[in-house]
């Protein structure tokens, strides 16, 4: 159990030391900032349109708010790792490297 623990931590403080490394631009930074901003505001869109009746006060017409704020935060990350010169170091690869040398077929 214990190591399980410790497996878990390792993994992500490593992941961590991964993401500040390849994130050093402040510029690029400002724009995985802002790109994470539209990623959550459009899973909050996307959520109150799905959870809340249309009847209700909000009165969210559509989700294509939301929908149309994800591949716009995805060209922020690729613009501020353009900016960096690592396109090859974005996060979800960096996860499915870090996953595929932990994982051992046998």
């Amino acid at each position: 159990m214990y190591k399980d623990i410790a497996e878990n931590v390792n993994m992500r403080l490593n992941l961590l030391k991964a993401i500040k490394n390849t994130h050093r631009n402040p510029i690029s930074r400002v724009f995985h900032l802002v790109g994470l901003s539209l990623y959550i505001i459009g899973f909050i869109l996307i959520a109150t349109y799905y959870y809340f009746d249309n009847n209700n006060s909000l009165n969210v017409s559509s989700p294509l708010y939301g929908i149309v704020l994800f591949p716009l935060a995805v060209c922020l990350f690729l613009i501020g790792h353009k900016i960096e010169g690592n396109l090859k170091a974005m996060t979800l690869i960096i996860v499915m490297k870090y996953l595929r040398s932990k994982i051992r077929f046998r």
